[in-house]
């Protein structure tokens, strides 16, 4: 009977995982990690204060890279906060111990812009350090590069992207060692993502909870809840719940009896 329900479960669970990646819109949205690659350093930039510049010239120290679009209506000024409350938290000294790079996915975003978000942001995160946090903005086929290149993939919606929220562990070498998920960032994990970078050791990730449940509502202008994504979360949850509770546990106790 146990090895029945186990069966059906088991069922249940390969056609939920099954359709959810079938029907969701934006399944190649996502992060995929390249850790240990290099990143294609000699790829062109502009900075916050209008120079060209390219990442060899940036990067010579234990770096955080950050993919934004600046007019983005939903995660990418919640994570730029929330990159600028770990770097507040830390004891860690930007522009010296570390930097933070943020690059414009968007080709559209210019310097000038660059240079507004670098202000509002450095103003109130970066200790007077400004000069620790770069902005920079690119051509279409860099963004394509630079992101392809560290596995970032965003999927544009008219004038908006669906994309995901994580930041990046570069090295002074330019090799990619962490990734971190999501739009909060513990000081703890923080300077342990920069301190491996240091040692140029790439280290997988443990806790990969990327914000991907939102998809772009281009009539409404803003990301909405995928029911559909939540839903098969759900529905995987509760079957291992239920494979724990009612199938494991009580063969435990028949093994405690003999």
């Amino acid at each position: 009977m146990k090895k029945n329900l186990m069966l059906t479960f088991i069922v249940i669970f390969s056609v939920a995982v099954t359709t959810k990646s079938q029907t969701a819109p934006s399944a190649e949205v996502g992060i995929y990690e390249h850790l240990g690659r290099t990143l294609p350093l000699d790829l062109k930039f502009i900075n916050d204060k209008f120079e060209p510049v390219t990442l060899r010239q940036l990067i010579n120290k234990p770096t955080i890279l950050s993919f934004v679009y600046f007019d983005c209506p939903g995660l990418c000024s919640p994570l730029l906060e929330g990159v600028g409350d770990v770097i507040r938290k830390t004891n860690l000294v930007l522009g010296k111990d570390y930097q933070v790079i943020t690059i414009s996915f968007n080709y559209r975003d210019t310097p000038e812009k660059a240079k507004d978000k670098k202000k509002r942001f450095t103003e109130r995160y970066a200790k007077g350090k400004s000069d620790g946090w770069i902005f920079l903005t690119t051509d279409s086929a860099t963004i394509y590069k630079i992101t392809d290149a560290a596995g970032f993939k965003t999927k544009a919606v008219g004038l908006d992207f669906v994309h995901p929220s994580a930041i990046i562990a570069v090295s002074p070498l330019g090799k990619i060692t962490r990734y971190l998920y999501g739009i909060t960032y513990l000081p703890i994990d923080f300077k342990m993502a920069l301190y491996e970078a240091n040692k140029e050791q790439p280290r997988p990730t443990i806790q990969k909870v990327l914000l991907l449940c939102f998809s772009y509502d281009p009539q409404g202008q803003r990301y909405t809840m995928d029911v559909l994504k939540i839903t098969g979360l759900l529905v995987v949850f509760f079957i291992l719940v239920f494979v724990v509770v009612y199938l494991i546990k009580p063969r435990k106790k028949e093994l405690k009896q003999y």
